[in-house]
């Protein structure tokens, strides 16, 4: 029997190699002669760095940034084999996690950190660049990632502007001269994860601000800021980002890299699948396995296991979702092409249990999907 095991991470819990490596070990436990390919992925998100370079190789690079607050912090990119494709995990320098809960506030956090990672990419000699814009702490529509490339932001009185989304609504000027010269030579792919737009109930600062530490009155100022960050663009920069399909991605940084770098913005799952040979990996197997750290309404949106479900029925290959938990909705995915789903927690238990037996969970459950398989392959 032949498996593709290709699941994303469950955050927080285990990244998307550590549970590759778990559903191998239980597969094995029922099919030991069964070839398993595993593919760890991610969607733009946390740990799309490690799944590039878990699926195709390459070399990791850490360096010093600005994290979110304005601080130092510890972060990294890849490069693939070659030395002409970057990965670059904004999560990894502007991230939620890099911000304690008491300290969380959008209308200061930058993603000035971000755009030092991509020119440290650049002066590496890259020059195609796929950024994962999953998981920010920022609603700063990727002006602090254009300021650390050389984008100046200017106020009506000609001042430069701070880091942070409450500057935004006091931008007048965009001075793109400074720009590093690279950009322009560079080819930036976006990898994004949802379809939200920039502004509005359903844009950036609506729906994450609140998870970033936004308040009701500060998801208005952030709106209307990210409002006048896209008039100042279409009139300055001849971008016109303001409906566009992700651009509230990742407190409006799809938006930035579109409209001021020229980035192109797609699903995250399918620059993955491009770059890593899944589609051939799946064309002969017998059962494709995915998952993700929670399945709910939204994962019928454009997340991963969707992603792996959708080429997997081009070759007419089962595909079966464990997930660390099943929310509301979650029957969606059915329609769009996942065959069954499977929670890995036991019962009734607390949120830390859950993280902390997760893995002996997920090892318990895979054991008992393949023998359900073994069952019907008789």
């Amino acid at each position: 029997m032949r498996v593709v095991v290709a699941p994303d991470s469950y955050k927080g819990s285990m990244s998307a190699v550590e549970v590759a490596d778990i559903i191998e070990k239980g597969l094995k436990t029922v099919f030991p002669d069964a070839e398993i390919s595993k593919v760890p992925i991610a969607d733009g998100g946390e740990g799309t760095v490690d799944a590039f370079l878990a699926a195709l190789g390459g070399e990791r690079r850490e360096l010093e940034v600005t994290g979110p607050l304005g601080d130092k912090v510890k972060a990294f990119f890849g490069i693939l084999p070659g030395g002409e494709t970057a990965v670059v995990e904004m999560a990894a320098a502007s991230g939620l996690p890099l911000v304690p809960p008491e300290k969380r506030n959008p209308l200061v956090t930058t993603t000035y950190g971000t755009g030092e990672l991509i020119k440290a990419a650049l002066e590496a000699g890259c020059s195609t660049i796929i950024v994962g814009i999953g998981g920010s702490a920022t609603n700063d529509g990727g002006m602090g990632m254009a300021q650390a490339l050389g984008i100046g932001f200017y106020d009506s009185r000609g001042e430069e502007l701070g880091f942070g989304g409450e500057n935004l609504g006091k931008l007048a000027k965009i001075e793109m001269a400074g720009l590093n010269p690279k950009v322009k030579t560079a080819k930036i792919l976006v990898a994004c994860d949802v379809d939200n737009p920039l502004c509005g109930p359903h844009g950036a600062s609506a729906v994450f601000g609140p998870q970033k530490g936004a308040t009701p009155e500060m998801v208005e100022v952030l709106d209307r800021g990210l409002a006048c960050f896209a008039r100042v663009i279409k009139e300055q920069a001849g971008a016109d980002i303001f409906n566009m399909p992700g651009a509230g991605a990742a407190g409006g940084l799809g938006a930035g890299l579109v409209g001021l770098l020229g980035a192109e913005l797609r699903p995250g799952i399918e620059i993955v699948i491009e770059n890593t040979g899944l589609a051939e990996k799946i064309s002969g197997a017998d059962l494709v396995i995915t998952g993700e750290g929670r399945t709910d309404f939204q994962t019928a949106r454009g997340k991963a296991p969707v992603g792996i479900a959708r080429l997997a029925k081009k070759y007419q290959v089962p595909v079966i979702a464990i997930s660390g938990s099943l929310g509301d909705g979650y029957q969606e995915v059915y329609e769009a092409g996942l065959d069954a789903v499977f929670s890995i927690v036991p019962g009734p238990i607390t949120l830390d249990m859950a993280m902390q037996k997760g893995k002996d969970y997920l090892l318990g459950q895979v054991v008992n999907i393949a023998r359900l398989v073994s069952l019907f392959r008789r």
